[in-house]
């Protein structure tokens, strides 16, 4: 995919005609072009360049060159265009108003002028002398449209040439039969024909502002970064500019500056306030090993930092460039605006000649069936049409990029406001993702301390989070740890080792019962969400210690504002059953799928996209989550997770909070809303406005439209779908007032029937790779959903047809013996 800066593109006609020419193009795969930002992105292969791309270009009359390659450059976002189009606006003025008091002072109020102009020949002279000028000041419209005409690819401007150049060749016509006979009766449009192309001017220069303020959210995000840095060499501080600073480099930020780059803490404690990237108020407190942000403040104390990303690959230009992205790709969407205004242009100049030809056969005066075919060119606007999407869509994005919620396609915007269900990975999104003890339950004649010594000392081999929160408990406490031999990490059960010729045993409750050791019952630890591990010396239980990945304090408002949403939010985790719904009724989830190997998950989801017309979500973090958000129609990362899952995603939550999760929905419908709105009135306007300009109205409520209000209505047409678009930076997403739920439609190909669950008992497994067994057993079944629990011998099915002899086959084929269902 390459990016090519695009120019001479005035409206949704040139956005279809460039696109067509670079779709001719051998090798081209895909184009998507932006009247917003001037730019195209073109995925293509051999025989497909750059250079062929660009000819394409420039042989439909526009010009293409491609985009800067080193992406360390910063985007330039700065406004020229608005000063160009204001200089224009006022040279047109100053000239257009002498030109108006010649033409209908004198005629309509009786102002004064010289003498000399008193003769209808000179009158009309100096009309079109003035018209002239202000033909030339506006020079772009006739450049610009008959260029495109001469390449078949009529534009916007063609329409306003014509319809200006008409009423100006009219007039001198006019003017010649005048100086053939002074005594004729003729009316000049020279007026017409400089006033459309001032008050087209005025329609540009609005616009022009307001599309400039759309990309005020990368504007702010740009200036976020200190164009210094003060950087330690040879221990001397020395100030650089901050595209110098390389990878190890140390720098000094002090209170009230901003971080230049990404780096990591080596000296100094400060707090940061990190709300421009992340939305979130709090200050964030760094200490020595941190990672800190480019752009983010420090506000007391100095830090002395290492760079780790530099230039493009700072979090902060990273940001920049998703939203750039998101903007520069094409919304489902817009393919309907696309499709019309690709004929647009071509279909009004047919109405225009046809209301002309019209109007002249019904006995009507040249001047007059002129009036409606200038009326009708100049009130059309294909411009409407080609901004009503990709404005709202940029003001969209950068709404949400300023709350760390980034959409990193504009189908992505569109997909989130149709979501039916999402599915939430349990640790890292529901819960903070860092498993602490809860309980320590040693045996009898077992003290406390010694069993989590034990304990630690044991795991100090493994890399299991739980691991890591018992030995994390121990050093806490100051115990002591003992060396062990003889480590082996038994996947999926625990782990042993011996101790001065003793051997140690931890692990799951199930594996240590597999091992002849009497371990009690820990249902009341499972049912308050609680993960127990078991540990024994020599065959005898030591105790258990129960540990529990607390649940973050914002998911149960984010599940619940979710849920007013209308969205049906599932559980989906590898935890099981009994943890998993401990977790989900403290949240206020009811749908859980537990006991879910990472591998699966994808499974799980496709499962549910079948199960529902709605597209799907998954929310998670995790490498292991990869797979499931590449699966699901929209992935969701957690911004603390790894880079995989990041990558993998199509909307990424900087500030790892759930609620941003419903603020991306309420971002989403908020601009497909002002997305829809855009479109019918770029719709509504020429529907109705055409058939007015071309007279339709005349006879039977004597509506009539000059081309100068026609002008007027077609610059203000494009001003008001901006204006619209620019209503999104107002309005807080975290606000539910305005939450309207949205029914989840279950897929046709169920029927529409109702989930049920049945409980199966089964006897014969003994160990976890039996309890996998049944449940990939169970699983393969078509539409159905298990988890088997190996310390009860049972197995919860869901689905919707629950078929009792196809279940117990199932179980049967695996090797193992259903005695009843419930």
């Amino acid at each position: 995919m390459q990016t090519f800066h695009v120019t001479g593109m005035t409206c949704a006609a040139c956005v279809a005609h460039v696109e067509k020419a670079v779709r001719s193009v051998e090798g081209v795969a895909a184009v998507t072009v932006n009247l917003l930002t001037n730019s195209m992105n073109v995925d293509y292969t051999a025989p497909a360049t750059a250079d062929r791309i660009c000819a394409a270009v420039s042989a439909a009359g526009y010009g293409a060159t491609p985009a800067d390659t080193p992406v360390a450059k910063a985007p330039d976002v700065t406004d020229t265009e608005t000063p160009r189009m204001l200089r224009r606006l006022i040279a047109g003025v100053i000239v257009l108003l002498p030109l108006m008091y010649l033409s209908m002072g004198r005629m309509m109020w009786g102002w004064p002028i010289p003498a000399f102009l008193h003769h209808p020949v000179a009158n009309g002279l100096m009309q079109l002398l003035l018209t002239a000028i202000v033909m030339v000041i506006n020079q772009k419209f006739f450049i610009g449209g008959f260029k495109g005409a001469i390449h078949g690819a009529p534009n916007r401007d063609t329409l306003v040439a014509l319809g200006s150049g008409a009423a100006f060749v009219y007039s001198v016509a006019q003017l010649f039969a005048l100086t053939a006979d002074p005594a004729a009766n003729v009316h000049f449009y020279f007026e017409s024909a400089a006033m459309i192309l001032v008050l087209i001017t005025v329609g540009k220069t609005l616009e022009s502002y307001s599309k400039g303020r759309t990309t005020d959210a990368i504007r702010g995000l740009m200036e976020l970064s200190p164009p210094t840095a003060t950087i330690m060499r040879d221990g001397k501080e020395l100030t650089v500019p901050v595209d110098e600073l390389q990878v190890g480099d140390n720098f000094l930020v002090r209170p009230g500056d901003r971080i230049p780059v990404d780096g990591t803490v080596i000296g100094g404690e400060s707090a940061v306030d990190e709300s421009s990237l992340t939305g979130e108020s709090l200050p964030v407190d760094k200490a020595v090993g941190d990672a800190v942000s480019a752009g983010t403040l420090v506000q007391n104390g100095t830090l002395t930092c290492t760079a780790t990303h530099v230039g493009a690959d700072t979090t902060l230009r990273q940001i920049i460039r998703t939203v750039e992205e998101a903007a520069a790709t094409k919304a489902p969407i817009a393919r309907v605006a696309d499709k019309v205004a690709g004929v647009f242009v071509p279909v009004v100049l047919g109405i225009a000649l046809v209301t002309f030809v019209i109007w002249m056969l019904t006995g009507s005066d040249v001047g007059f069936a002129l009036a409606r075919a200038i009326s009708v060119l100049v009130i059309s606007c294909p411009c409407a049409l080609g901004l009503a999407t990709p404005v709202a869509i940029m003001v969209g994005s950068g709404k949400s990029a300023r709350h760390g919620i980034l959409f990193k396609t504009a189908t992505a915007l569109e997909v989130t406001d149709k979501l039916g269900v999402v599915a939430l990975d349990k640790t890292g999104t529901v819960t903070e993702g860092k498993p602490r003890v809860t309980d320590i339950l040693p045996a009898a004649n077992v003290r406390e301390d010694d069993l989590l010594a034990i304990a630690a000392s044991l795991e100090a081999g493994s890399e299991h989070p739980l691991a890591h929160a018992i030995r994390q408990e121990a050093a806490a406490r100051a115990l002591p740890l003992q060396e062990v031999e003889s480590f082996s990490a038994l996947p999926g059960n625990g782990v042993t080792a011996t101790v001065d010729g003793h051997r140690l045993l931890g692990g799951s409750v199930a594996f240590l019962r597999q091992q002849g050791i009497d371990v009690p019952e820990t249902d009341s630890l499972a049912a308050e969400g609680k993960t127990p591990v078991g540990f024994a010396l020599d065959g005898r239980a030591l105790g258990l210690i129960a540990i529990a990945d607390t649940v973050k304090q914002d998911s149960a408002a984010a599940i619940a504002e979710l849920q007013q949403l209308g969205v049906e939010v599932v559980l989906l985790t590898g935890d099981n059953r009994r943890t998993a719904e401990a977790i989900a009724k403290t949240v206020g989830i009811t749908d859980v799928i537990a006991e879910v190997k990472p591998g699966d998950k994808d499974a799980v989801i496709r499962r549910l996209q079948t199960e529902h017309t709605a597209p799907v979500a998954m929310v998670g973090d995790g490498i292991n989550d990869a797979p499931a958000l590449t699966r699901a129609d929209i992935g969701m990362a957690i911004g603390a997770g790894s880079d995989i899952a990041l990558d993998a995603a199509d909307v990424v939550l900087m500030k790892s909070s759930l609620r941003d999760v419903a603020a991306a929905i309420r971002l989403s419908r908020r601009c497909l809303r002002n997305i829809h709105q855009n479109l019918f009135w770029a719709f509504f306007y020429n529907t109705i406005a055409i058939p007015v300009a071309a007279g339709a109205f005349i006879t039977a409520f004597g509506w009539t439209l000059s081309p100068m209000l026609g002008a007027a209505a077609m610059s203000l047409s494009s001003v008001c779908v901006v204006t619209n678009a620019l209503r999104l930076n107002f309005g807080d997403p975290y606000n539910a007032k305005h939450d309207k739920p949205r029914r989840v439609r279950q897929s046709p190909a169920k029927g529409g029937t109702t989930a049920m669950t049945k409980t199966m008992h089964i006897e014969g497994m003994m160990c976890p790779h039996c309890q996998r067994h049944a449940t990939e057993a169970l699983n393969a079944l078509p539409g159905v959903t298990a988890t088997v629990d190996l310390a009860s011998g049972t197995a919860t099915v869901t689905g919707e047809q629950l078929d009792d002899a196809v279940l117990t086959k199932a179980i049967v084929d695996a090797g193992y013996t259903v005695t009843s269902i419930e």
